[in-house]
This record gives C-alpha cells, structure tokens and sequence, in this order.
C-alpha cells in the first residue's frame, strides 16, 4: 500500500513537533537543575576591604616603634662594621678583638630580635587577616542565602565576570560600620 504524500508529511510534522516539544520541556527541566555559582576573589577582598586596609593601619600603628628601633639597631651595626674596617689596620689586636665580639654580641641580640619582630608581626597579620576573612564569609554566606547562590567559590584557576561577586561583597563589606 502507498503513503499519501500528506500521511508521510504528517508524521514527519508529528515527529519534529514531538522532538521540539521534548527538547522544550528537558530544557526547563535542565535549567531547574542548573546549580548557581558565584565566585569571589579573596586576595581582592584582603586588598581593598576597608576592613583590610584598618586591619592593615592598626598593625602598622601597633609595630611602628618597633620597627623603628630594629632600622636604628640595623644602622648602627652598619655603622660599626664600617668603622671596624676602615680602622682594621691602625687599632691594635687587643682593641680590635673587643670591638669585633661587642659587634657580634650586638649583631646576635639583633637577629634575635628581628626574628621576634617578625614572629609577633605575622601572628598579629593572622589574626586580623582572620578577622577579616570571617567578616567577609559572613556577607558571601548572606548574599548567597538572598539570591539563591548553590556554590561561591574563592579558589579558581578562572572565573567568569558574569559569576563574580567580589564587587558586591566589597560593597556590602565597605556600607557595613
């Protein structure tokens, strides 16, 4: 038996029509199911943050001195060094063996306390970088709560601008007293 010309049209209409159908609906099905993810970068939270920079204010105030004694104490064994080579050959043994242990003593208790220096400085940077971050997990988790976000990620070898929000936790962040 031979197909009319329209039955064979007919099912090709139906079957093309059965197919977009299908696609339409495993479209809207895919897009409920379509995770959304957001991304912040925390290197430029750290950096521009008004958080960041008072953190990074108050550890400067707070190790100012500091670090003014330990330049003082850098230039003054600058000063000795120098002074005991231009004089190696005019001071005698017994004086230049003196200035050379004052030197090292002096030199020792400057490592030492350069290494204290620094210690304290980087305990003290932890703790207000934790802080900051902290603050700042708090508005990524809010932001991600009011909008509906899946997943914010702050680790990615590349993000989108169509995915990043660290314009808007920094604006949440700096209207924040």
């Amino acid at each position: 038996m031979l197909e009319s010309h329209h039955m064979r049209h007919g099912r090709r209409w139906l079957s093309v029509s059965v197919l977009v159908f299908g696609l339409a609906i495993a479209g809207q099905v895919l897009a409920q199911d379509i995770p959304r993810i957001g991304f912040v970068n925390t290197e430029r939270i750290l950096r521009e943050a008004n958080i960041a920079k008072s953190a990074q204010q108050k550890l400067e105030q707070e190790f100012s001195r500091r670090d003014k004694e330990m330049q003082e104490m850098a230039a003054r064994l600058k000063q000795m060094s120098e002074r005991l080579d231009r004089e190696a050959s005019v001071t005698p043994d017994a004086d230049r063996l003196r200035r050379q242990r004052e030197f090292a003593d002096l030199d020792k208790d400057f490592q030492r306390k350069q290494r204290e220096f620094r210690e304290d400085l980087n305990q003290r940077r932890n703790e207000e970088l934790a802080s900051v971050v902290e603050r700042a997990n708090r508005v990524i988790k809010q932001i991600a709560e009011q909008e509906k976000y899946d997943l914010i990620l702050q680790e990615s070898v590349f993000a989108s601008a169509r995915i990043d929000l660290t314009e808007k936790v920094l604006r949440t962040l700096n209207a924040a007293k």
